[in-house]
């Protein structure tokens, strides 16, 4: 029988298969105008720029020193996906961004010109505060206790 590559043998008959979500589609109104933000404003970096066609483009973003799940940027190429910009989840927050000094973050982003929702709070588990993309996305910005 030949070995599946995307699973482990952990004993005879029992497989575990191993899986990541590598990218989040994040869908845009206008790439240049996304990367300038992500990169610019977030310091994300940018990972690829790939022109599949005319009018569509593999664009991916990362936090710096990420080497998990990255952001799919996405133009809108339709209405109803038009519709979806800025608020992809209905009004809820969208993405979780954690970081090792949230207060260095947060300063930061604030002298980026980042629009705050809600300041930085303590929570049992950590300090949070949710901020705004340029679509108007919400975000948590969270440093985890140590």
């Amino acid at each position: 029988m030949a070995r599946d590559p995307f699973c482990l043998d952990l004993k005879q008959n029992f497989k575990v298969m191993t899986q990541h979500i590598a990218h989040i589609a994040l869908v845009v109104d206008d790439y240049d105008e996304a990367i300038q933000f992500y990169t610019k404003k977030l310091n994300f970096t940018l990972k690829e720029d790939t022109v599949l066609s005319e009018t569509k483009r593999w664009v991916i973003v990362a936090p710096p020193g990420s080497g998990g799940c990255s952001l799919l940027l996405a133009k809108a190429a339709n209405d109803e996906q038009k519709a979806r910009v800025g608020n992809q989840t209905g009004g809820r927050v969208f993405l979780f961004l954690h970081t090792d000094d949230l207060q260095r973050d947060y300063q930061n982003m604030k002298e980026q010109g980042i629009f705050f929702v809600r300041e930085p709070a303590a929570e049992e588990w950590g300090t949070v505060a949710v901020f705004k993309d340029l679509y108007g996305n919400l975000w948590d910005l969270i440093e985890s206790k140590k």
